[in-house]
């Protein structure tokens, strides 16, 4: 009867030295493939009795692969890898063969953490620094002198590689890596307020601001101001335009309120003012020029604004647009409320029962905006309201990089910390958090401001 062929017999798997059983074809323990070994032990024995006049056999010629490859053979010592050349030779590794010939120091030795040593700021090498984190912004920073400009002109380092130098536009002009802007991520917060605004992590730069600040009223009540304000990106500079209108609201309701002006009055008028402040963008950059019909299809500047003003028993929010302002009570067996509605298509259908809220929002156009601040608007019609809440809570002002993920009034309460009132600044970063969370499409603006307004340090940011 005719039989497999046997593999020659092993004591021990040659890898893991397992005695293998009669018959094994390969290692019961590491899976070896004896019949391999086996045959390379009796080709070892084969050239051990073989005069040196005979050929080797093939299974050690190379002629076939053996299971277990050879090691590499080292480099000869005088082979040396280069990295990639850098532009006029700067930031390049000498090569250890011409280091001497040229005169360059020898490379730092390593630390004990395994890093190159600092290198003296007077030679002409540089130091770097990575790119520091900060309450308030995010940059990119660097220490020393590129040897590539002219007199030793001092510019911040690439945060990604290290060695190139930033241009005007915030990119590096080694490798073109962006570096973060200060307005990519900010936090600011005062007693009794705070705010947090975020890139995201789908748009190139920023396009919300906010400003926040606190202050006395005549009879020495405390009031706080929270402004959101967020871009249209459609339109010329957007960034510009939020920020402007941030600042000149936040400006006229920080002068109007300490002279006794009434909440809602002064709401209105810092709406108007920050109007004015986004259309003197549009005068800049000659959007203006033409007749007011002709300004609505010139694409100038725009953005929408959000505003609440809090003092010790009365909060009055002011709107353009559709950035949001909601209602949370620390108590959250009590209802929340969505303090604002929307100047957009998707409210306006709900409004004139042509669609429900959900097929309303579900649609391609829902956030087109209907109403904006900016050159191009078809006419300011700033919303205001006031409300006497019977509880403590806190007002949640945000763009639409937030309520996006958090659209109607009891997700938002769903998303913001039971004790926000007290930790008004970390649920601003929490509520972030939730955006970038949840995907990041857009810019994401919030302000946490607890009711009532508490007693504390005027200011503003």
């Amino acid at each position: 009867m005719s039989q497999m062929p046997q593999p020659a017999r092993l004591s021990a798997c040659p890898t893991c030295d397992e005695p293998p059983q009669a018959g094994d074809r390969y290692c019961d323990q590491c899976g070896a493939d004896l019949t391999a070994a086996a045959d390379l032990a009796a080709a070892a024995d084969l050239v051990a009795q073989t005069p040196g006049d005979l050929p080797v056999p093939p299974q050690l010629n190379g002629a076939a692969r053996s299971p277990y490859p050879e090691p590499e053979p080292e480099p000869e010592p005088d082979d040396y890898e280069l990295a990639a050349p850098a532009p006029d030779g700067y930031g390049q590794p000498a090569d250890p063969r011409v280091a001497e010939a040229l005169g360059a120091p020898e490379a730092a030795p390593p630390t004990e953490t395994g890093t190159p040593a600092e290198i003296d700021p007077g030679t002409n090498a540089s130091t770097h620094i990575s790119a520091a984190t900060s309450t308030g912004s995010m940059a990119g920073t660097g220490t020393g002198a590129d040897p590539r400009l002219p007199g030793g002109e001092h510019r911040a380092r690439c945060a990604a590689c290290q060695e190139g130098t930033i241009d005007q536009d915030g990119y590096c002009e080694r490798c073109g890596h962006a570096q973060a802007r200060t307005r990519d991520h900010m936090e600011s917060e005062l007693e009794g307020i705070a705010a947090a605004t975020d890139r995201g992590l789908r748009h190139h730069r920023n396009e919300d601001a906010f400003e926040v600040s606190a202050a006395e009223l005549p009879d020495g009540s405390p009031v706080v101001v929270a402004v959101v304000c967020d871009g249209v990106s459609s339109a010329t500079r957007p960034d510009d335009a939020s920020a402007a209108a941030a600042h000149a609201a936040g400006e006229a309701l920080r002068v109007s309120l300490p002279r006794g002006a009434h909440p809602q009055q002064a709401m209105n008028e810092a709406i108007v003012a920050a109007a004015e402040a986004v259309n003197s963008l549009a005068v800049e950059t000659g959007a203006a020029a033409a007749p007011p019909e002709g300004q609505r299809h010139q694409n100038a500047p725009a953005c929408t604004i959000v505003s609440a003003v809090v003092t010790s028993d009365i909060l009055t929010i002011g709107w353009v647009g559709d950035s949001r302002a909601y209602w949370v009570p620390d108590d959250r067996t009590a209802p929340p409320a969505r303090l604002t509605e929307d100047d957009s298509w998707a409210a306006q259908m709900v409004a004139a029962g042509l669609m429900s809220e959900a097929e309303a929002y579900a649609d391609e156009r829902a956030h087109a905006i209907t109403g904006w601040l900016g050159a191009d608007a078809y006419e300011l019609e700033p919303h205001t309201a006031s409300y006497k809440p019977d509880r403590p809570g806190v007002v949640v002002v945000c763009t639409d990089g937030l309520w996006n993920y958090a659209e109607s009034a009891e997700q938002m309460a769903r998303a913001v910390p039971p004790d926000a009132r007290s930790r008004p600044l970390n649920s601003a970063q929490i509520l972030v958090g939730h955006a970038l969370d949840g995907g990041g499409h857009d810019n994401v603006t919030v302000a946490v401001v607890p009711f009532p307004a508490a007693p504390g340090r005027a200011g503003s940011a």
